[in-house]
């Protein structure tokens, strides 16, 4: 028979226990809980930026324990210029002809873990013409006044792929930069012909009837001959400094990349983020084209080789202002 005693010196350890757990749990509750690494990340508001908001909505970031913060610019060079300033830590959809010219005046600026193949299939750029405008063919576009998506990289394209099909800028037509935000309504306006833009932008023009595509993937087709290459235009970058400084950070910033990308590539469903993010009608969405994105761990030797040849070209019509191998710039994590 258990005397009261008895009990209370059997009760005495689950107590003991009870205490401790009690204790442990005040001092964790006491911890404050770690602060998120912060990632600064540039976007150009185009389709190759969603990979950035999937990772940000889908929580693949904050799993990785970081805390991104967007930077929108509206042109590639004043990205260029954050990544130099130390600014940004990355960009997320950065021309590679930029990253390629910065490169060879200040090695590391641009470290690119994925690039993003575009051609007629995997759609980015591209020619459209006003609803209405007689062209039929890229040659058709003699003496038309046209708009180019901004940037260098941008306008240079443009230039080059007209040189291809025999048009001379300034000669056979001109052209002229214009920011995204307002080249639907310059069509509309009749103040342009025409001009080279990338997604969504052309499935925004032609769904509201402003526009109609003329010629996609130009640069696979015209520049890189071979309708089926992959233009490798531009990708998700990292700075060296930031690679080099916070390692851990960026590859579990690379990581959650990689995540999205996959996303990207294979959920329709990702394609919400345009209607959010990117001024595109919920109807238009679903139908706006994708790039393929691929992370530079997955490359073959025939991507490194277009990518090659179409940094080449980039030389040859002036945007990058001296050869570069483009192992140099990338880099598997």
């Amino acid at each position: 028979m258990k005397t009261a005693d008895t009990t209370e010196r059997a009760r005495r350890p689950l107590k003991r226990l009870h205490a401790t757990l009690g204790l442990v749990c005040s001092l964790l509750a006491a911890v404050p809980a770690l602060a998120a690494d912060k990632v600064k990340v540039g976007v150009f508001l185009g389709n190759s930026a969603l990979p950035y908001y999937v990772g940000a909505e889908r929580g693949y970031f904050q799993q990785q324990g970081l805390d991104t913060e967007v930077v929108v610019f509206a042109t590639y060079p004043l990205m260029i210029q954050a990544m130099v300033s130390g600014d940004i830590d990355a960009a997320a959809n950065l021309v590679t002809l930029e990253g390629a010219n910065i490169n060879t005046r200040r090695p590391g600026t641009a470290v690119y873990i994925s690039i993003n193949g575009q051609n007629a299939q995997h759609i980015t750029e591209q020619f459209i013409v006003r609803t209405g405008h007689p062209a039929k063919t890229l040659r058709d576009l003699k003496g038309a006044k046209l708009l180019s998506a901004a940037g260098p990289a941008n306008i240079g394209t443009a230039r080059a792929v007209l040189a291809k099909v025999g048009l001379t800028d300034g000669k056979d037509y001109t052209i002229q930069e214009q920011q995204g935000g307002v080249q639907v309504g310059a069509l509309q306006a009749g103040q342009f012909d025409g001009g080279y833009v990338i997604e969504p932008i052309a499935t925004v023009a032609i769904a509201q009837g402003v526009a109609r595509r003329l010629e996609a993937g130009v640069i696979a087709t015209h520049l890189l001959e071979r309708k089926e290459a992959y233009a490798y235009a531009a990708g998700g970058a990292l700075t060296d400094r930031f690679i080099k400084e916070r390692a851990d950070v960026a590859r579990r910033y690379a990581q959650a990349w990689g995540r999205a990308i996959q996303d990207a590539n294979t959920d329709p469903g990702t394609r919400e983020y345009f209607v959010k993010y990117m001024n595109t009608s919920a109807a238009v969405a679903p139908i706006v084209p994708m790039v393929k994105f691929t992370m530079v761990k997955d490359l073959k030797a025939e991507d490194l080789a277009d990518f090659q040849r179409f940094v080449d070209l980039g030389v040859g019509f002036g945007v990058v202002k001296e050869k570069i191998d483009v192992r140099t710039f990338v880099k598997a994590m």
